[in-house]
């Protein structure tokens, strides 16, 4: 899961003020980081046990399933995640995309796959963005049927409970969650608590389960079991569904507090509510023997609360899915922001959902996507048990993804030996391939979904990707070339007007068509036309005084590149201001934005459906004026026509 949330001020002030920060920053982690990763015992151990088979569960099984879900946050978060990719970042910020955006770096661009594991990585996680809303609410929502009186509540009440708390949800996005986000790390920290605390209660009734720490248990299962085997492996993953998220806010809370938070606090809980759970199923086993029954699965999260605080567990419960259903959301936003940012999805509305933190965001077409993809999941599954099938493949797959990044940072940009970095990388890769295989055993069961939504979004972003390139080689094939069209307005001047006028392209060395249509039709030219590219890095950020670079060609031309990072805030006017006596403040400034319009062409150089996906791309894309954060009312939009 990629999340995202408001950073929390760190004081510069001296030492004594910094431990009261990082435990601010600590708490703040707890309440976004952790959330996907902290409503998992919801239904990780039910649904892994659920796998053993139908005649009945064994306590080998229990051991087994048990050791397999404490050694994989032992390897794949605590190893993996929390002390190795950690140290993978870019310029304080992780995730997929900052992976691939570093990785680029190292390679100078040269390499298609980092491109390809960056674009399927961030395609998987639409997948997950869709599943952790719908799955953890639901399996929430489920527990009012453990509650003393509920157990007859239909499916059909369920399914409407669950369905106007995400609702509610995804509606509330417009409005911003800065008002409330101080409010995740109390109730975090409230749930975690209540993991651990009933998962102790349970230990002490059956110490025996602590057994289960022996690796031993896990390999015989894995080992003995088969094909069911590889089954339980894919449902054990579901205990370390976003672990993805503590690389990935990473530049909003930093390495230490993410890593603190899982040592001191969420690590401890989850492997105690886990043991607890165990425990309690071992109890359950022995009191069906010793009636000459075989016992049977249950909803054993909640069942190891006491009647009396059934209720508000659930209360408590909902409240941490709706909290990581959040993160979720709105790191789809800043996912999203990102892609656009480095080139692979077209521009989208965004809105500033505060005034003060520049990371609270809201967009419009993704909050309502991804609504209605919730929506039709909650529809098509009914069940928490039926969707938990559809988790794994998404998570494993980016997984993937970002080892394999991890093997080309390691390689190319710390200076790592190839071997050496092989060696370390090779065996969190050959685990994650596993957990993917166990995973897409599981395609029929639910497992198509985000393999679905990943490969829409794979050929949205492919289609972008060459639709964009095909546009910029077709312009620059019928363009004229700017240094020609300098030298003969040098030799025949046109009527010259003050101010100056800003032309906004994509190809430095091509006129742009904009610039044509003005002289075409006004018969005019600026005292000054500034060629302007916006580009962004590889960086998350650069620094203002570092941003502007200029060419000029002549007294009547500029050159002018703008250099952004993936995360920076783009603001043309106020950055071209920057340079003393580039813009001519006496006569004003003009910016010319051109409208192209896509074509089929007699020779087409995209296949056609790809053209008409481009062209639907193209046309619904943002307004590009209010992208760089240029006034409407000092912009000149001139039309031309591009033919695929």
């Amino acid at each position: 899961m990629q999340s995202s949330s408001p950073p929390i001020p760190v004081s510069s002030s001296p030492a004594h003020s910094r431990q009261p920060a990082l435990a601010a920053l600590t708490l703040g982690a707890i309440g976004v980081v952790y959330g996907d990763i902290g409503t998992s015992p919801l239904y990780a151990f039910r649904e892994a046990l659920a796998q053993t088979g139908t005649d009945g569960i064994s306590r080998p099984e229990i051991l087994g399933v048990l050791s397999l879900a404490l050694w994989a946050l032992i390897v794949v978060v605590t190893l993996k995640y929390v002390l190795f990719l950690s140290r993978m970042d870019n310029n304080g910020e992780g995730g997929v995309l900052s992976l691939m955006a570093l990785a680029q770096r190292a390679t100078d661009g040269r390499w298609p796959i980092v491109l390809l594991l960056g674009a399927t990585g961030a395609a998987m996680f639409y997948g997950d963005a869709i599943i952790t809303p719908a799955l953890s609410v639901l399996s929430a929502v489920e527990g009012l049927r453990t509650i003393p009186g509920f157990g007859g509540m239909s499916e059909p009440v369920i399914l409407g409970l669950s369905l106007g708390i995400l609702a509610a949800l995804f509606a509330f996005q417009a409005k911003g969650t800065a008002g409330i986000a101080s409010l995740f790390g109390p109730v975090c920290l409230v749930w975690f608590g209540a993991l651990a605390a009933l998962g102790l209660w349970h230990i002490i009734l059956a110490p025996d389960v602590l057994a289960a720490f022996n690796p031993l248990h896990a390999i015989t299962f894995v080992t003995t079991n088969g094909l069911t085997g590889l089954f339980v492996l894919g449902a054990v993953f579901l205990t370390v569904t976003g672990a993805e998220a503590l690389i990935a806010d990473m530049g909003h809370f930093g390495r230490q507090p993410i890593q603190l938070g899982w040592l001191t606090l969420v690590w401890p809980a989850l492997s105690l509510n886990y043991l607890g759970q165990g425990a309690m199923s071992l109890q359950a086993l022995a009191t069906a023997q010793a009636s000459g029954e075989s016992l049977a699965n249950a909803d054993w999260f909640f069942l190891m609360a006491p009647d009396a605080l059934r209720a508000p567990l659930v209360i408590l419960a909902t409240l941490a899915t709706v909290i990581a259903s959040q993160a979720v959301i709105t790191g789809a936003y800043s996912l999203t922001h990102q892609a656009i940012a480095l080139g692979l999805l077209p521009r989208l509305t965004i809105r500033q959902t505060s005034a003060h933190q520049i990371g609270q965001i809201y967009m419009p077409a993704v909050n309502w996507l991804l609504f209605a993809g919730v929506v039709a999941l909650v529809f098509g599954f009914r069940s928490s048990s039926a969707m938990a099938a559809a988790y794994g493949i998404a998570v494993t797959g980016t997984m993937v993804v970002t080892t394999c990044l991890a093997f080309v940072i390691a390689w190319k940009y710390w200076g790592w030996n190839r071997v050496w970095a092989g060696a370390v990388i090779a065996p969190f890769l050959a685990l994650d391939l596993f957990f993917f295989g166990a995973n897409m055993l599981r395609v029929t069961e639910g497992g198509w979904v985000p393999l679905v939504v990943a490969a829409i979004m794979g050929m949205v972003i492919l289609t972008w990707l060459k639709g964009r390139k095909a546009a910029v080689a077709r312009t620059a094939e019928h363009g004229a070339a700017m240094e020609e069209i300098a030298q003969a307005l040098a030799q025949r001047p046109p009527a010259r007007i003050e101010g100056t006028a800003v032309f906004l392209t994509q190809n430095l060395d091509i006129a742009p068509a904009a610039l044509l249509h003005n002289l075409k039709h006004n018969k005019a030219l600026h005292r000054l036309s500034i060629l302007l590219k916006v580009e962004t890095v590889t960086r998350p950020w650069v620094d203002p005084a570092d941003r502007l670079a200029i060419d000029r060609i002549d007294d009547n031309f500029v050159r002018v590149r703008l250099h952004y990072g993936y995360l920076d805030r783009i603001d043309v006017p106020s950055d071209l201001a920057r340079s003393q006596g580039l813009l001519d403040r006496s006569g004003g400034t003009s910016f010319f934005v051109g409208r192209s319009a896509i074509r089929f062409a007699t020779k087409p150089v995209l296949p056609r459906w790809m053209t008409v996906i481009y062209m639907t791309l193209h046309r619904n894309a943002a307004d590009p004026t209010a992208w760089f954060a240029i006034p409407p009312n000092r912009v000149v939009e001139l039309g031309s026509q591009i033919e695929l």
